[in-house]
């Protein structure tokens, strides 16, 4: 892992990634299945747990490229132009399948429950990370999730490997992971249900994590090292919708640590940044900028 004073001239962070149209209902409370219930609002708003990330990290201060496939359709317009609108560089192939959505239920207590049609995000092969390469391999760090193909992902955390760059990944939606690809990840940011997924932290440690930064909500979030633990308290915000907060800690903790910061600090921005975006609707539209998250932090 090399510091980030030291690496070629390329970008903070590089996010291999979903990108999607999130289709946003506000219901009274979340439906039993079988159950019929009727939405209160409704809200298109650029999504993806990938492109979330990305918007996240370029928010919070970091030259940041994306790399996935839009459909070529209205929803992958409306994100090219946010992409743009954003600053971020894109390396973005268009393919034949519709954009990918996710079709998400907001209640009234902030809690949202999700499901994500991939499309065009099922195209982000081992091939369209090869192509890019050279992006990957010039970054400080590398963030990736599991909404695009498995081995899309693995390729892309072995060629950042290689070039001494820090992986970081969310290992969401839980998945059963392969050793090998745990192996190539620096830090995994996983929620409390995807640590239970993944074996526990002796698995990732056994498969040669170093750092294991659990997300618990609105409890903060909890460091995991080999020596020790430590609990990021959480900042007291009043949470309207949680959909984007787990993405917006993601990119603010890949940014701080492009910058140098050790992982204290980092995380401790990052649960800043989720806070603040749970008290705002919509994942895309609620992710903080810079100077939200350092007058918190300070």
């Amino acid at each position: 892992m090399t510091s980030a004073s030291s690496r070629p001239s390329g970008h903070d962070v590089v996010v291999v990634g979903s990108a999607n149209l999130d289709l946003v209902a506000t219901v009274e409370h979340l439906p039993a299945p079988g159950e019929t219930v009727l939405g209160r609002d409704y809200a298109e708003h650029p999504g993806g747990k990938g492109l979330n990330q990305a918007v996240a990290a370029a928010r919070a201060g970091a030259r940041t490229a994306f790399i996935g496939c839009l459909g070529n359709d209205s929803a992958g317009d409306v994100l090219h132009s946010l992409m743009n609108d954003e600053g971020l560089d894109t390396f973005v192939v268009d393919v034949a399948r519709p954009t990918g959505r996710a079709l998400i239920a907001v209640d009234e207590k902030a809690e949202n429950s999700i499901v994500v049609v991939p499309g065009a995000n099922a195209c982000v092969t081992i091939s369209v990370v090869d192509d890019r390469r050279d992006v990957i391999s010039r970054a400080n760090v590398l963030l990736c999730q599991l909404e695009v193909p498995l081995d899309a992902v693995e390729a892309a955390l072995a060629i950042a490997k290689v070039g001494g760059v820090t992986t970081v990944l969310n290992p969401a939606p839980a998945a059963q992971l392969s050793r090998q690809l745990v192996s190539l990840c620096d830090v995994v940011v996983p929620n409390q249900h995807e640590i239970v997924q993944l074996g526990g932290t002796s698995a990732l440690f056994d498969a040669g994590v170093s750092t294991i930064v659990i997300t618990l909500g609105a409890r903060g979030l909890r460091i995991v090292t080999r020596q020790d633990e430590i609990d990021i308290p959480p900042f007291a915000v009043r949470a309207v919708d949680t959909t984007g907060a787990g993405d917006a800690a993601c990119g603010a903790l890949a940014s701080a640590l492009a910058e140098g910061h050790d992982i204290v600090t980092a995380a401790r921005r990052a649960s800043a940044a989720g806070a603040l975006a749970a008290t705002r609707a919509g994942a895309v539209p609620s992710l903080p900028r810079r100077a939200e998250i350092d007058a918190l932090v300070t």
